[in-house]
């Protein structure tokens, strides 16, 4: 049996080395780590614990902006390569999907492979007028609206928050 947790400050190091394995620890020397300028949204921080307690799977989120407008980061998410397949991955993004407009969050941009991500609503052309720091492909940028029209006329740079 799982157990979906919020992640406290005591799981980081645990976390992180989740992210490590998962992503190698090159990671951060990708463009959406210089967005992650501050801390996650501690209440969109998440994970999965399996029986003996073990780390199985993370998700965190960012704020941004999109041009002038707050926006989430999505990501990292990541599952340990020996439970890859058993949907944690799933579990986490729904539920945190679910949480993030009763905290005031309407939509949520990522970078990602669009097959994966389009099961949970995630699109190209809600992104086409973002741009976002390179190297970055383009195709890859996604954005999901958590209340329809939300990336209306939302367009520009996405940078980190002041």
């Amino acid at each position: 049996m799982t157990r979906l947790l919020p992640e406290l400050s005591a799981d980081t190091p645990e976390v992180e080395y989740l992210y490590d394995l998962a992503f190698a620890p090159g990671r951060t020397a990708l463009s959406s780590y210089r967005l992650r300028a501050g801390p996650p949204v501690a209440a969109l921080s998440w994970m999965v614990r399996d029986d003996y307690d073990t780390l199985a799977a993370a998700i965190r989120y960012w704020p941004v902006l999109a041009g002038d407008s707050p926006c989430l980061l999505l990501g990292p998410i990541a599952v340990h390569p020996t439970r890859q397949g058993e949907g944690m991955g799933g579990l986490l993004m729904r539920h945190t999907l679910e949480l993030a407009p009763s905290l005031g969050w309407s939509r949520v941009i990522l970078v990602g492979d669009p097959p994966y991500y389009k099961r949970f609503g995630f699109r190209r052309d809600l992104a086409t007028g973002l741009e976002y720091p390179p190297p970055t492909n383009p195709d890859r940028l996604l954005a999901l609206e958590l209340i329809p029209g939300a990336m209306d006329g939302v367009a520009g740079a996405v940078t980190a928050p002041l």
